[in-house]
């Protein structure tokens, strides 16, 4: 029997690794109404089927199984096991519509249990919830309304959240994340508002980021509008490495038949190009956090056109990108505490997990602890 890997205890210097999180693995009414009832996000994984010879599908977790967010054992086993490999917390997607929560039972329990012992911090998915899963991006299901009002609500939530002794702060300051921050329509004046509501409730400041989905220099100084850093979102559309169908060479092997004709429906790339471009890429000059991502095919969701899927990501791929991102913050983050993301821990039905699989089982979780230990090592030997 192979000797399991030794639990890493992070020094206070060490990078620290935050894994994103998706709740939903549990059923909700909104759920049932929208996709059918029992559906989660197991139902697209489940059903998922090669489109074509060398593609990786269905996506099927091996330790943990089809678990239910509810049940505080499955949430009991995730922490366990990213603590094993040397993660240090978790960010869970938190969605807010003008008072209105989705998805917030496994967060409640999490807050009001006390259990598990394991670091979070929270990010709000502030997007309109639509059917873009099935093509219909216009139908929206959920839509977001900002306001004044909406911003004092949300924060008095949020205060709870945040005055828990496992809540991940940077400089002392309760890590909190939007999504898509330009979304709001006055910024500025959302972040005062919670930092004001923050100070008032003796939690002392907040640190606030976005997530930078199209990558570094793409977006604005996040400090311009009240923010105090970005977060790189990955994967990165706008480092790709060049998609597999995009010359007329391509295009004519599919006429022949020598190509899949799926690769006209769908969006292919190669992982390890998208990592070299990711790696290469310049830092912007604003407060900046790095992020990794161990894989993505959102095939599960869209099996029939628009796909975006991205082949051969090999654990070891993925753990020298971890390795480079760790040794970047090391040198350039000057935070109090140094901040990696995994983007993510459990997508599983866009093929985006840290979550053993029925492919590489530990894999990624394996070059994660090795990337840690080489960078502790290179440390201590300098």
């Amino acid at each position: 029997m192979t000797e399991a890997p030794k639990p890493v205890t992070a020094q206070p210097c060490d990078p620290l690794l935050i894994a994103v999180v998706l709740p939903q693995f549990h059923p909700i009414p909104e759920n049932d109404a929208w996709w059918g009832k029992g559906f989660t996000e197991w139902t697209n994984v489940a059903k998922a089927r090669p489109l074509f010879p060398g593609h990786h599908q269905p996506h099927l977790p091996a330790d943990l199984g089809f678990y239910d967010l509810r049940l505080p054992q499955a949430r009991d086993a995730q922490a366990a096991l990213a603590r094993r490999y040397g993660i240090g917390g978790f960010c869970y997607y938190h969605y807010w519509f003008n008072g209105r929560r989705l998805l917030e039972q496994p967060i409640d329990a999490i807050l009001q249990s006390g259990e598990p012992d394991f670091p979070f911090c929270m990010c709000w998915a502030n997007e309109n919830w639509t059917r873009a899963w099935d093509g219909r991006d216009r139908e929206v299901l959920m839509e977001q309304h900002y306001s004044d009002a909406d911003d004092e609500e949300h924060i008095e939530l949020l205060l709870r959240f945040f005055a828990d002794k496992r809540y991940l702060r940077i400089d002392g300051k309760p890590l909190f994340i939007v999504y898509k921050a330009a979304n709001l329509p006055n910024p500025q004046r959302t972040f005062d508002t919670w930092r004001k509501r923050a100070q008032g409730a003796g939690l002392g400041e907040l640190y606030l980021a976005q997530f930078e989905a199209m990558g570094a220099g793409t977006a604005p100084d996040p400090r311009s509008i009240g923010l105090d850093a970005s977060i790189e979102f990955t994967p990165d559309w706008r480092h790709m490495g060049g998609q597999h169908f995009a010359t007329n060479k391509a295009k004519l092997a599919m006429a022949l038949g020598l190509l899949p004709k799926a690769y006209s429906r769908h969006t292919v790339f190669e992982y390890e190009l998208m990592v070299n471009r990711i790696c290469s890429k310049a830092s912007p000059a604003y407060p900046f956090i790095r992020c990794v991502s161990p894989g993505f095919d959102s095939s599960p969701r869209r099996p029939h056109k628009n796909a975006v899927i991205l082949l051969n990501n090999r654990p070891e791929l993925f753990g020298a990108w971890l390795k480079q991102a760790l040794e970047w913050t090391q040198k350039y983050d000057a935070t109090g505490r140094r901040v990696v993301f995994i983007n993510a821990w459990n997508e599983w039905a866009e093929g985006n997990h840290m979550e053993p699989d029925n492919r590489y089982g530990h894999g990624f979780l394996e070059q994660t602890l090795k990337a840690l230990q080489e960078l502790r090592t290179s440390r201590e030997d300098t």
